[in-house]
């Protein structure tokens, strides 16, 4: 069975994109349906033929960016509440908002992408062309950035809002259980499997005693080097295990699915997963146990749990960085007038000070300081064309509480000390 055709068996996809349809025509953005995987299934109609996201897609060096960036968004939904709103690789935002039932999420929905905030004055040359696969259309896609729309971020905030308002409504459709059915049905098998493996080794029908617990040290080690087939495969036996050894007591099986929750989530960490991240999940998947009814349920639900922890830390890890380098530009740019350091951005997107000055000097090719710099000198070329704000007022405006290394810091970027450059009228050689 297809993933388009069981969404169209046990959600109403058809609800779902008459909403999204409504909600794309009345805000004037884009949006779209992504299933469990990240994949969209849907694009709401909207001005710009196909979509800026759908035309750009196939110039990319790794199109599965963009996939994983909507998982990322999708996976932080549920950690807060059932929307976020988010940067992609290509330094869009983006917002969306969970579609579940019974709290299980089926699909997502996600609007964007948007700037908030001039591209000129926001996307970071070097990420750009190191997503971009052909160098020779990074002119073209810099002429289509001017079909993305500029939307201030309070108004993100409302859109994103909204979203959750319509994806709530759009849930309410949603009445049958959860099974992706060809993942669920192998599961199901291996573990049935794997019982009667255990039935035959042990020659009755009485529980065995001894846990695997070396089945639960080899499932760590597979799901911190990301190998998600092998982690299944032990995951099923030990599931196999717990079914068999007790008896089939729902009460004890979802006592040990908590512990293996537990389990799973200690594998991430220890794979290099962020602390805060994992444990919002797992208070997340925790709270929903309890709706389950059937041991079924609780297998394939663990399963997923599985991919998500894998996921948190393999594949979404650029995305993730991605996400933390556009919200701290984001702040940079709206706060490089006042004293702001690398201490209060790190502190901002959540990231110790050395941490986050060495992914700031990976992804942008510039340490912290520098970047800073460049942003205040920018801003003040335009301030110095306006003569009548003396020049130590421009460096005060900017950021800089010293004139003379105001000065100095310009004369550095562009060759011309501040007021030669106002003198030309910023033309300069």
């Amino acid at each position: 069975m297809s993933l388009r055709k069981l969404f169209d068996d046990e959600f109403d996809l058809k609800k779902a994109k008459e909403c999204l349809d409504v909600y794309s025509k009345c805000t004037g953005v884009e949006s779209s349906i992504i299933d469990s995987t990240g994949e969209v299934i849907y694009r709401a109609s909207c001005n710009n033929e196909g979509g800026f996201c759908a035309n750009v897609h196939q110039m990319l060096c790794n199109p599965d960016i963009c996939r994983d960036s909507h998982l990322y968004g999708s996976y932080q939904a549920e950690r807060f509440g059932g929307k976020y709103i988010f940067f992609c690789p290509m330094g869009f935002t983006h917002w969306v908002s969970p579609l579940h039932s019974d709290s299980i999420t089926r699909c997502s929905l996600m609007g964007g992408p948007v700037l908030m905030v001039d591209p000129n004055e926001f996307l970071i040359d070097e990420i750009i062309e190191r997503n971009i696969k052909d160098k020779s259309v990074l002119s073209e896609l810099k002429e289509h950035l001017k079909d993305i729309p500029v939307v201030k971020p309070d108004k993100v905030t409302s859109l994103s809002d909204l979203l959750y308002i319509v994806a709530e409504h759009a849930s309410d459709s949603v009445s049958l259980k959860y099974k992706e059915a060809t993942d669920y049905n192998r599961q199901q098998s291996d573990i049935s499997q794997y019982i009667h493996d255990i039935k035959n080794m042990s020659g009755d029908r009485r529980p065995v005693e001894s846990y695997p617990i070396e089945k639960e040290k080899d499932l760590l080690k597979h799901i911190s080097i990301g190998d998600k087939k092998s982690a299944q495969k032990i995951l099923n036996e030990i599931l196999g295990h717990i079914f068999f050894s007790s008896g089939m007591d729902f009460e004890v099986i979802k006592s040990r699915t908590l512990e293996l929750v537990v389990l799973l989530s200690r594998a991430a960490l220890e794979g290099g997963a962020d602390n805060e991240e994992v444990f919002g999940l797992n208070c997340h998947y925790i709270n929903q146990i309890f709706s389950f009814k059937t041991v079924e349920e609780i297998s394939f639900w663990l399963s997923k749990i599985l991919t998500r922890f894998t996921d948190c830390v393999f594949n979404l890890a650029n995305v993730k960085h991605a996400d933390i380098i556009y919200k701290a530009i984001e702040y940079i740019n709206k706060n490089y007038m006042s004293k702001i350091t690398l201490e209060d951005v790190a502190s901002y997107v959540h990231l110790s000070p050395p941490y986050f000055s060495k992914l700031f000097k990976d992804e942008t090719r510039k340490n912290f300081n520098v970047y800073l710099n460049n942003v205040r000198i920018e801003m003040g070329k335009k301030l110095l064309l306006d003569e009548s704000i003396p020049l130590v007022d421009v460096s005060i405006l900017i950021g800089f509480e010293d004139q003379s290394y105001f000065s100095r810091v310009f004369k550095k970027i562009t060759g011309v000390t501040p007021g030669k450059f106002r003198k030309s009228r910023g033309q300069v050689i």
